[in-house]
């Protein structure tokens, strides 16, 4: 870390230009132990029979939390700039519908 201009530590972040193109996701399948929770960040994409895993983020309860927070917060903002945000006419938790799931983990 390097001090910034209040003498403060400051954390030098890179983002690698691969990194930067991001990856797309339209489901996130989440599980936890007592010691970690597990994000899966899924592609399904219309008339295939298989959706893929593009991504997995593994943090502490702790991170998870602030993850949970963070989220809150910006949906919040994106609210108040945008509108609110429908969830297809459903209340609380939105969940597609999978049939026949089989993953791995």
């Amino acid at each position: 870390m390097e001090p910034n201009q209040n003498g403060q530590k400051q954390l030098q972040i890179e983002l690698k230009e691969e990194t930067a193109q991001g990856v797309y996701s339209n489901l996130a399948m989440i599980t936890h132990s007592s010691s970690e929770f597990v994000m899966d960040f899924i592609s399904m994409l219309p008339g295939m029979a298989k959706a893929q895993v593009r991504s997995r983020v593994i943090m502490s309860p702790e991170h998870a939390k602030r993850l949970l927070v963070a989220l809150q917060d910006n949906v919040m903002k994106y609210e108040s700039a945008f509108g609110r945000i429908e969830l297809n006419g459903q209340k609380g938790t939105y969940m597609p519908p999978i049939s026949d799931f089989h993953g791995e983990a």
